[in-house]
């Protein structure tokens, strides 16, 4: 495989992590699911309401 060709597949695993994509994918996984636009705004919901929910300290 060629240089180009391995930074390209690095760069696109990073923007998938980026957008959530592979957390999305270890959700359905996890809860043994398949893809759906309403499974992915139940995740995104999820997602955000952990995020929101938290605490700072600071």
């Amino acid at each position: 495989m060629s240089r180009i060709r391995r930074c390209g597949c690095l760069l696109l695993q990073l923007f998938r992590e980026i957008a959530d994509e592979n957390a999305y994918r270890r959700y359905l996984a996890a809860h043994g699911r398949e893809h759906s636009p309403a499974e992915w705004k139940r995740f995104s919901e999820w997602r955000l309401g952990i995020k929101y929910t938290r605490a700072k300290c600071c």
